[in-house]
């Protein structure tokens, strides 16, 4: 019996080992086989999305938008129009009360895993542990997808090193500045190697010279086939990235359409303020009452 017993300690033992090694591989293969199976579809779809908060709050009104491929996608629209709900009913950290909404053609109630396993996300909020030193911030969250740490520390450096904080790996989160934080939340959404990365105004806080080097590193992922998904209240921002873009106000889609569709619709007048097309646009489609 205790030999039987040893066996089977054994046997479990190796297969464990096994699968630690293996999941990386697991989960790039379920990523080339989800893909492979919906190459025609949109990196995300929503169709008719509406969500209505316990207390009355009608957060989304009808809402539909597709976000093409490897786009850059922004999403715009005042506090409180709705974006960040989108987000949350995207991500699975809200529910929605109607409507549909698929990754890659992937249902996100139906297949609520699979549908994950494509999508990083960085939020508006930091919320890493300030006392973990940043590396450990980077690999401990490739570690909820299964990646060992021998994977995870080599490309958590190199990630870190991309994004401007090769040289404080070593520090605690709380002794970086603003921007340098959301660098740092850069990096944990993209460890697992996302194809769909949501940006949730990834750039408040950071100075002019760090934005920029963000904008160059984010044409870069589009590059390498990476879709993105941008909220900002920087409008300069997203005419300097976007392919496209839609605008949202009050639980509604206003506009939607190529950059270049959105920008058709100045009227030629100028606000007076020094702002940019885009930005005319915008407030003069989201500021009626």
């Amino acid at each position: 019996a205790d030999e039987v017993g040893d066996y089977v300690g054994e046997l479990v033992a190796k297969r464990a080992i096994q699968l630690v090694f293996l999941m990386p591989v697991y989960t790039h293969v379920l990523q080339y086989i989800i893909l492979k199976n919906h190459m025609s579809e949109s990196a995300l779809t929503i169709k008719n999305l509406e969500k209505t908060y316990k207390g009355g709050t009608r957060a989304l009104n009808g809402v539909s938008l597709s976000v093409p491929r490897g786009d850059f996608f922004a999403l715009l629209g005042p506090n409180g129009a709705g974006k960040t709900t989108l987000i949350g009913i995207v991500t699975g950290l809200v529910d929605k009360t109607a409507g549909n909404v698929e990754v890659f053609g992937i249902d996100i109630v139906k297949e609520p895993e699979r549908a994950r396993t494509l999508i990083g996300v960085c939020g508006q909020e930091v919320n890493f542990d300030p006392w973990a030193k940043i590396l450990d911030v980077v690999v401990n969250q490739a570690g909820y997808y299964g990646i060992p740490r021998s994977i995870a520390i080599p490309r958590a450096k190199q990630i870190l090193t991309d994004l401007g904080l090769g040289d404080k790996i070593d520090q605690t989160g709380w002794k970086l500045s603003g921007g340098m934080k959301r660098r740092l939340m850069i990096a944990r959404a993209l460890i697992h190697e996302p194809k769909f990365l949501i940006l949730d105004e990834p750039t408040a806080g950071v100075d002019v010279e760090l934005r920029r080097s963000m904008w160059d590193y984010l044409t870069t992922l589009t590059k390498q086939g990476i879709t993105i998904l941008l909220t900002t209240h920087y409008l300069e921002e997203a005419e300097r990235l976007a392919k496209h873009v839609a605008i949202i106000n009050k639980g509604e889609i206003v506009a939607n359409g190529t950059m270049a569709e959105i920008l058709a619709l100045h009227d030629g007048t100028s606000s007076g303020y020094g702002g940019g097309k885009l930005e005319d646009i915008f407030v003069k489609l989201t500021s009626n009452s």
